[in-house]
């Protein structure tokens, strides 16, 4: 009887064990899930960043635009902006990644200022255009105003990139440090819960993108701005695509027509 009891004690203390060492590795499972999927989404932890390749075909796109334009809308000297922004261009885009703080506030600066030349360059072309549209000077020949009015559009599609770019949470080298405390654009990927998006961080491109919906749409289409210079700087975007879109099709109307 000893020895029949000692058996039945036996049997439950090693049901015990056998659950318990399955619980364990259940335990060591879930662990190294946790190890192996990142706790948060690469667009909120430090990351390597991103290649500068596209933005430098972008801006070099934005040059050669510029010298497209006949020379009545063309900053002048037409050489002298295209030569600056080229320079900043050659100076900054091979630091991708800038190693000292103050390297990263010269890299930061600069960006800054190319934006800035690229702007002012297309932004003066713009008023000119739309000065001779509104006076009657601009657009006899409707060809070159449609060719004149989409390089001037296509431009400012690539400087808005370049500011939504250039400011969103800090900027690009802030964005690969994981140090921005807000957003400024909510992307539809940020709300994602789809596991494979966790990866993903937004990159030009995806700036390009929201510029150019934004100056066809004249709004926010997918990507929502959310601080309030995210939505000044697309409001400002939008006003400048419709009025000179519609400017320049009401003139090449009557160019037609007559």
């Amino acid at each position: 009887m000893s020895e029949e009891g000692g058996a039945l004690h036996e049997q439950p203390v090693h049901e015990e064990v056998r659950a318990l060492h399955e619980r364990l590795a259940r335990l060591e499972e879930l662990l190294t899930a946790a190890r192996q999927t990142p706790a948060e989404p690469a667009w909120r932890r430090p990351t390597r960043g991103e290649p500068r390749w596209a933005v430098t075909a972008a801006v070099a796109a934005a040059v050669a635009l510029q010298l497209l334009l006949p020379e009545r809308l063309a900053f002048r000297p037409a050489w002298l902006p295209a030569t600056v922004q080229l320079l900043l261009l050659v100076v900054l885009f091979p630091v991708s990644h800038p190693r000292t703080r103050r390297m990263t506030m010269l890299i930061r600066g600069g960006g800054l200022a190319l934006a800035a030349t690229v702007s002012l360059v297309n932004g003066w072309s713009a008023v000119l255009l739309i000065r001779g549209l509104v006076r009657g000077t601009e657009g006899n020949d409707a060809g070159r105003l449609l060719m004149a009015a989409a390089v001037i559009w296509l431009t400012n599609v690539i400087v808005f990139a370049l500011w939504f770019w250039e400011w969103d949470r800090g900027g690009p080298t802030a964005r690969a440090e994981g140090t921005a405390d807000r957003t400024d654009f909510l992307f539809p990927q940020m709300q994602s819960s789809d596991p494979g998006q966790a990866e993903w961080e937004p990159a030009f491109a995806d700036y390009l993108y929201v510029s150019f919906t934004n100056a066809t749409a004249f709004s926010p289409t997918d990507t929502m701005p959310l601080s309030r210079w995210a939505k000044l700087l697309m409001a400002l975007q939008a006003s400048i695509s419709l009025i000179t879109l519609a400017l320049v099709v009401a003139r090449s109307v009557n160019t037609f027509r007559g």
